[in-house]
């Protein structure tokens, strides 16, 4: 089986992005199928664009080195060993466990996801409001202002129950903006969106430097948002 077939038959029957049915810009395909290491058939961990201080102050050293070595590696170890059960029932035909395979395929593949895209749309000189026209005209026309979205999108992000995301997507049908939550990376998720912006809010995305301040973290993480990469994924899904 070449990579091609391969990720195909992942994605399609393991639901691998965590999120079925989302329309996903070919920046984040490639994300995904950069960590597919086609020798192994088995997916990798993505390296960072930057240091682990870099984010500093407004995220730690310490939980990036946490999140992304450690966290991030646990959803691409749980991913692999999911679909590798999957092809095992496949092959013998016992799908007694498929119900469990097929959650663990779908959280794990949904965090590997999520986090690759959380890196890229992060970095050392973001923040402030999106420079690109486009972006910046839909944020005013679908939320009032760029003002009224940072309160929305931090109101959302804050109240995820438990642990999950607070998401900005593009909804095509409407072809407009939205503010949605992905708890545990896969419930609550908004079929047919294409996610463009995400902020984790799992407490070990922030709870070294800010302990339960939740909504302080997803303030401080506007000051770290890499406009210029969510401009880019945003102008390949309006087309």
């Amino acid at each position: 089986m070449n990579r091609r077939e391969y990720l195909k038959k992942s994605l399609a029957g393991a639901a691998l992005l965590g999120t079925a049915g989302l329309s996903i810009p070919s920046t984040a395909k490639a994300i995904m199928t950069d960590t597919f290491d086609a020798s192994t058939n088995r997916y990798t961990l993505p390296d960072l664009d930057y240091a682990y201080d870099a984010l500093e102050p407004h995220i730690d050293a310490q939980t990036m080195e946490l999140h992304h070595s450690r966290h991030h590696q646990g959803y691409v170890n749980g991913l692999n060993n999911a679909l590798g059960k999957l092809a095992e029932a496949r092959d013998t035909g016992d799908f007694s466990l498929v119900k469990h395979w097929s959650r663990e395929s779908t959280f794990h593949g949904g965090g590997h996801f999520l986090h690759a895209m959380f890196w890229k749309i992060m970095s050392p000189n973001g923040g402030g409001e999106p420079s690109h026209a486009g972006l910046r005209d839909a944020i005013n026309r679908d939320f009032g202002s760029f003002e009224k979205f940072k309160s929305h999108f931090i109101a959302a992000s804050t109240a995820v129950e438990g642990s999950g995301w607070g998401i900005m997507s593009y909804e095509p049908n409407g072809g407009k903006l939205v503010i949605h939550q992905a708890e545990r990376q896969s419930d609550l998720t908004m079929w047919s969106t294409t996610p463009l912006l995400m902020v984790d809010v799992w407490e070990h995305a922030y709870y070294l430097r800010y302990q339960n301040r939740r909504r302080a973290y997803v303030e401080a993480f506007f000051n770290v948002i890499n406009w210029d990469e969510v401009a880019r994924m945003y102008e390949e899904a309006v087309g």
